[in-house]
């Protein structure tokens, strides 16, 4: 009986066990079940993705490969510098906005074997397919700007090269940093000298000069033709200047004057006054400080000094230590300060009225009227009937 009592017991305990094993293996069961429901769905996903990330990108580089506005045809002059690799030359061609991914670009090039770029100048268009641009750039380009489409550049009378370049910029493909780099571009300004040795041989000689060819560039429209340079341009306006001038070369070496110091003092008249009479009286009026060696004191020479076109000066300003400042120095300073007209060189070699021994000059911004004097009290005279004159004005307004 006893064995048996055991035998129970023992039966007893197994069926207690089996019980307890089944749950845990089904709960094992539903855990790889589980699982495996999270890993298909996270692999589902992922595939999911895959497949929205491959479908934009496709759009994308899809959309990179054809040209950045087909509407647009309006030229872009583009220059590839010299040992640009690909990817300078792809971000170049980017930023210029005539295609729309350098990255793209760069590898579709290498994918056609069409990589193999030269440096230059090159009239390029927002239309154009990247392989039209890529073949462009594969046969070389000008080694200077190109005029791509007919245009005219005004000067105005009294513009200084900074303005001209802005000119130059909106009327033409030539950018204002084309102009001024070439403003400064020794060997060119050297040809030019060599080719108008009478007009430009003073300017060449003088020192600390920021441009040589500032006062150069004669006033008038010029036309630019469509296969024109940027070199030739300015040639042209150079060439201007040395016609008009012919006429005057003799005079100018009477008057004991370098053609840089009369183009100096043309560019002050110039802009100190504006009818025909006060700038011949201008002019004879620095003519006469500059006998007694005094400073002409014009704010024309300090504007230009602090390279600034505001209307008024601070007395800082007025202090700025400038070989062109010529309130703080005396004579001529190193060179014009803009484009004259040929009225102003006329004025300079034609000065009036010398013989009163004007030495003072103010001009009323209000009327245009210019009024002078030959001592200090009749100059500070002249500045107090201005000043009443313009209070006068405001009150009545």
């Amino acid at each position: 009986m006893e064995g048996r009592i055991l035998n129970n017991d023992q039966d007893n305990q197994d069926q207690k066990n089996k019980a307890s094993v089944q749950p845990e293996r089904l709960e094992r069961t539903e855990r790889k079940s589980f699982s495996k429901h999270v890993i298909g769905g996270v692999v589902g996903i992922l595939i999911v993705l895959l497949i929205i990330v491959g479908f934009m990108g496709y759009r994308y580089f899809d959309n990179a490969t054809q040209p950045y506005d087909r509407k647009d045809n309006q030229v872009v002059q583009v220059n590839i510098p010299y040992g640009a690799n690909g990817k300078k030359i792809a971000d170049i061609l980017q930023s210029n906005k005539v295609i729309k991914s350098g990255f793209v670009f760069e590898y579709w090039t290498k994918a056609h074997n069409l990589s193999n770029f030269h440096a230059g100048y090159y009239q390029l268009k927002p239309s154009m397919s990247l392989e039209k641009i890529a073949k462009t750039l594969n046969k070389g380009g000008s080694s200077e700007p190109i005029q791509s489409s007919t245009g005219r550049v005004l000067v105005v009378e009294g513009s200084q090269i900074k303005t001209i370049a802005k000119t130059v910029e909106k009327q033409t493909d030539f950018t204002a940093a084309e102009f001024l780099a070439l403003m400064k571009d020794k060997t060119f300004i050297q040809s030019l000298a060599k080719k108008y040795p009478q007009l430009l041989a003073s300017s060449m000689a003088a020192k600390k000069v920021r441009y040589h060819l500032e006062g150069y560039l004669y006033p008038a429209t010029y036309q630019v033709g469509k296969k024109m340079t940027l070199k030739q341009l300015v040639t042209q306006m150079v060439a201007k200047t040395d016609q008009e001038l012919q006429p005057y070369y003799t005079e100018i070496k009477k008057s004991k004057m370098s053609v840089q110091e009369i183009m100096t003092l043309a560019s002050l008249v110039e802009r100190e006054g504006s009818t025909k009479k006060d700038r011949r009286l201008i002019a004879g009026v620095f003519l006469n400080r500059l006998e007694a060696k005094w400073r002409l004191d014009s704010d024309i020479s300090v504007f230009y000094a602090i390279n600034s076109t505001k209307s008024t000066l601070t007395a800082k300003e007025l202090q700025t230590d400038s070989p062109y400042n010529l309130r703080k120095h005396l004579g001529y300073g190193p060179g014009p300060f803009n484009s004259p007209s040929l009225t102003s060189i006329k004025a300079v070699l034609e000065p009036a009225q010398r013989s009163k021994n004007y030495m003072y000059f103010v001009a009323d911004l209000k009327t245009g009227k210019v009024y002078y004097a030959t001592d200090a009290a009749g100059h500070a005279a002249n500045i107090e009937k201005v000043s009443k004159h313009n209070e006068a004005a405001e009150n009545g307004k």
